[in-house]
């Protein structure tokens, strides 16, 4: 599946998820909603009716009273006309009641009320003289009237109540839903992004990691490709890539290897026909003549260099260089190099010491791949380091190590070249010419013996380039 899918389905679900709450909490809103519709659109009007019906209740009997002892019309108009508000009050009711208990309670006060309407209307035909039976009856179905619209008060306040608790409950409901989904939305999203995350992560470091090994030049196995998406098609391409690299290196390597070969007969034959010159073998040179010899001497020395380099380079990458282990004294291998180089330091005008911890000190390996090793950071050091400067080369043995550091006063390197010094052909910007193999050889002939080498260096103060030698058994 392809990269982009894997986030569209991740996403989809988790927007589903959170369209189906926002469904859910809108679904329970309305039915809130409907309610408080109906609490504001019914059962409040209800209960205004309900009480207005009481207080005209209360207002008929006693216009009914009034109208019995004092037998004056007026009282008996007053009382029809509230009678009639009552009957308009009580359809109007009809229309707001919801329950079927508020409905029972209804037509019941209606039945009464009609009764009672009945009962009292007989006053004005029977001159205002009541029997004592009739108004007994009158006053009965005056109370059954005022008994049922405490029932259908009760009924309409029973159901307010229901209302609330079941407005009550589906807000419960709601805000459990919420607080339980959203949570579960919130896991469902986190472990979905974090499980794609970790798939693309450890493929991405992978195939980082590889690319910062290709561009240190170090051409390891193919990455193995488990996926089909965009990354799986990068890895595929990755591979493709340092294949073709690897190739070129080593189509590289062999040119190198080969113009090196053929450029030593003829430049060792150079080298001795100049020795010739110099020698006034073929007769005597006037001072000119001397002079072009000396230059073409140097040159071919210097060209010769680089073609050794590059031979011993090319043959430690290959592995066909062979090292001789051996218990090496470390103070002769210091003494021999601090010899070979104080000609061109006193030259220079440096001073070139060691502190002296390097007597009875032994490392196993080649000696005189070890002795390269402290010539090439020696040399380099004084290349490096201006007139009146210093070069130090201190020893420092440990339990099952020896470290090996060689310090400098000089120009320093850049902190953005700092990573690139044991580069082959590599060398920093405004520094001398040089073949920019020397490192390159250092780290190979060091890692060949189990060592390590590291460059420390603070550009303008100097550099310290220090190694690491496993220490040789005593014996």
């Amino acid at each position: 599946m392809r990269l982009a899918s894997r986030i569209f389905l991740a996403t989809s679900l988790v927007i589903v998820v959170l369209v189906a709450v926002a469904a859910w909490s809108l679904l329970a809103m309305n039915q809130i909603v409907a309610v408080n519709r109906a609490l504001v659109t019914r059962t409040a009007p209800a209960l205004r009716l309900e009480t207005g019906l009481r207080e005209s209740m209360l207002a008929l009997i006693r216009l009914e009273t009034r109208f019995a002892i004092l037998q004056d019309a007026t009282y008996e108009g007053l009382w029809n006309a509230r009678a009639a508000r009552v009957s308009q009050d009580l359809e109007r009711l009809q229309c707001l009641v919801l329950s079927r208990e508020e409905t029972k309670r209804h037509v019941k006060m209606v039945a009464d009320f009609a009764t009672y309407r009945r009962l009292v209307g007989g006053l004005g035909s029977s001159g205002g003289r009541r029997r004592p039976a009739a108004a007994t009856e009158t006053r009965i179905a005056a109370t059954s009237t005022e008994r049922s619209l405490d029932r259908l008060q009760d009924a309409t306040y029973a159901a307010l109540e229901q209302s609330q608790l079941r407005a009550r409950s589906v807000e419960r409901r709601t805000w459990n839903g919420v607080l339980i989904a959203l949570p579960a939305t919130v896991l469902l999203a986190l472990l979905g992004a974090g499980l794609l995350a970790v798939r693309m992560t450890r493929s991405l470091d992978r195939l980082s990691r590889a690319t910062a090994e290709v561009a240190e030049g170090s051409f390891g196995a193919p990455l193995e490709v488990e996926r089909r998406d965009e990354i799986g098609q990068l890895a595929h391409a990755f591979n493709r890539m340092a294949e073709r690299l690897r190739e070129v290196e080593r189509m590289k390597e062999d040119f190198f290897s080969h113009i090196s070969h053929e450029l030593r007969t003829p430049l060792t034959s150079v080298r001795e026909a100049t020795t010739l010159l110099r020698d006034e073998v073929p007769g005597p040179l006037v001072p000119k003549q001397a002079r072009l010899v000396d230059i073409i001497a140097a040159n071919t020395e210097r060209v010769l260099h680089l073609v050794n380099d590059i031979l011993e380079l090319s043959r430690l990458r290959a592995g066909l260089l062979a090292i001789d282990r051996r218990n090496v004294d470390l103070g002769n291998l210091v003494r021999r190099a601090l010899e070979q180089l104080r000609p061109q330091a006193e030259a220079r005008g440096l001073s070139v010491h060691s502190n002296g911890a390097a007597r009875g000190v032994r490392v196993l390996g080649d000696e005189e791949r070890l002795l390269q090793v402290l010539l090439n950071l020696l040399g380099n050091a004084i290349k490096f380091t201006p007139r009146g400067g210093a070069v130090r080369l201190g020893i420092t043995a440990r339990e099952d190590e020896v470290e090996v550091a060689v310090e400098d006063s000089g120009v320093g390197i850049p902190p953005e070249a700092l990573p690139r010094v044991f580069d082959r052909y590599w060398q920093a910007r405004g520094t001398p010419a040089g073949t920019g193999l020397g490192l390159a050889i250092v780290k190979s002939i060091v890692e060949m013996h189990g060592g390590r080498v590291q460059a420390e260096s603070t550009e303008g103060k100097g550099s310290r380039f220090v190694v690491q030698l496993p220490r040789a058994e005593a014996a």
